[in-house]
């Protein structure tokens, strides 16, 4: 972005977005990582937690429609929904639209376990963010959110093995 918000980025700008990119990458680990630690009564992993997150906010799903949503590949979703559903947290349902792509939802399970999970990042984020001011949060998110949008013709399923996806691109450990 330029000086005045319109066309490419100047090369200082440019600079600044890498300085941008270069916390993201850390704070989503340390947020990963801390979630992952805060978790062990619902044991749910990150990945896991993505996925239950999102059917929670958006209601059932199919696994390609999760990929997109979340920049991941559908092999890693389906490995996340496979192991939400051998816990009974999530269940398949048929889908009116395609047959052969079942639709996935929570189950009262899953919906207690991510509750549950997103009630205690609420409090760890209240401690955290402490001296952020809203404007500054809604600054934050309208930025990333921008950025995201800039990069949404990137193809998460061309060169990754989900692995690299569960790193980089499962998106906001916390809400």
């Amino acid at each position: 972005m330029s000086e005045t918000g319109r066309g490419p980025a100047s090369e200082a700008s440019s600079d600044r977005l890498i300085e941008v990119f270069d916390l993201v990458g850390p704070l989503y680990r340390r947020a990963q990582r801390k979630v992952e630690q805060d978790a062990p009564i619902e044991g749910l992993s990150v990945g896991v937690r993505a996925v239950l997150n999102l059917l929670r906010e958006h209601g059932p799903m199919t696994v390609p429609q999760m990929g997109r949503a979340q920049a991941l590949s559908r092999q890693f979703v389906q490995r996340m929904i496979n192991d939400a559903a051998a816990r009974r947290l999530v269940e398949f349902v048929p889908n009116p639209a395609h047959k052969r792509s079942s639709l996935i939802r929570l189950t009262g399970e899953g919906r207690a376990a991510i509750t549950a999970v997103i009630d205690r990042e609420r409090a760890v984020l209240r401690q955290v963010g402490g001296d952020l001011t809203e404007a500054e949060v809604t600054a934050c998110i309208r930025v990333l959110s921008r950025l995201l949008r800039h990069l949404d013709d990137v193809d998460v399923d061309a060169g990754t093995d989900g692995r690299r996806a569960t790193n980089l691109d499962i998106g906001p450990a916390l809400p």
